[in-house]
C-alpha cells in the first residue's frame, strides 16, 4: 500500500492519500485545511478519488471536504453516524474557532463498527474507537504482512487525543486504546491524525498516558 500524507493547515492536521501498488483509484481519509493542494496534486496525477472516509468530523479533519466534492462531484463522503451532527456543524466549529464559513458538505453514514471495506485495491477493517468525538473510527488493514492502522486522533507518537470536545470521554478513549489499538500486533505502522508514524510496540511500551499494563 501507498500513504501520502499531507500535514494541512493550521492544526496540521494529517490528510491520507491510500492506494495500492499499481492501483489508479485512490481514497482519501480527513481532508482538513488547504485541502487544495491535495486536490492539485491529484489532477496532476490524474486521480480520482473513489471516496472521502472520516475518521472523525472534528474541523481541521473535514473542512476539506466541501471542496473535494466540489472538484469531484460524485465522490461520497463517509463517516459513522454519530460525528454526522458534527459534520452538519462545521460552520458552527469554524466560528468557534474564529474561521469563515467551510463549503457545505453533505457526508453518509456508512462507517460502522465491524465494517469491512475495499477501497482502491485495499481491503481493510472499520472499527468504532470513541472517546476523542462519539463517532470516531479507525481503519485497520494489511498490506504484504504488514499491519497497519489509520488511526486519527485516538492516538499519536507519544501522545493521545483530547477530550475536552463536544462529546469527548477520557473513559471511552482509553478503552478505544487498550481495547482495540494496544490489541493490535506490536508491528502495526500507526497513522496518525497529527505529527509522524509511530507502531503499536512504541506505544504500548513508551505512551506517558495510557501505558500496557
Amino acid at each position: 500500500m501507498k500513504v501520502t500524507s499531507f500535514a494541512l493547515g493550521p492544526f496540521a492536521a494529517n490528510c491520507l492519500v491510500l492506494e495500492a501498488e499499481g492501483c489508479q483509484d485512490v481514497f482519501l481519509v480527513d481532508p482538513g485545511f488547504d485541502v487544495e493542494q491535495v486536490i492539485l496534486w491529484l489532477k496532476r496525477r490524474n486521480k480520482k478519488p473513489c471516496a472521502v472516509l472520516l475518521t472523525h468530523a472534528h474541523l481541521d479533519h473535514a473542512w476539506g471536504c466541501g471542496a473535494v466534492k466540489e472538484s469531484f462531484p460524485e465522490v461520497p463522503v463517509w463517516l459513522h453516524e454519530k460525528d454526522l451532527p458534527l459534520l452538519e456543524n462545521l460552520a458552527t466549529q469554524a466560528h468557534m474557532f474564529g474561521f469563515p464559513t467551510p463549503p457545505a458538505v453533505t457526508g453518509e453514514p456508512v462507517l460502522k463498527d465491524g465494517l469491512e471495506l475495499s477501497l482502491a485495491g485495499e481491503r481493510f477493517l472499520v472499527r468504532h474507537c470513541p472517546g476523542h468525538s462519539p463517532g470516531h473510527v479507525v481503519f485497520l488493514g494489511e498490506d504484504n504482512g504488514q499491519p497497519w492502522a489509520v488511526v486519527g486522533d485516538v492516538i499519536f507518537a507519544g501522545s493521545v487525543g483530547r477530550t475536552d470536545l463536544w462529546g469527548g470521554s477520557w473513559d471511552e478513549l482509553e478503552a478505544s486504546i487498550r481495547q482495540v489499538i494496544y490489541r493490535l500486533p506490536g508491528d502495526t505502522v500507526l497513522y496518525p491524525g497529527h505529527g509522524p508514524t509511530t507502531t503499536v510496540g512504541e506505544e504500548r511500551l513508551s505512551n506517558p498516558f495510557v501505558s500496557d499494563t
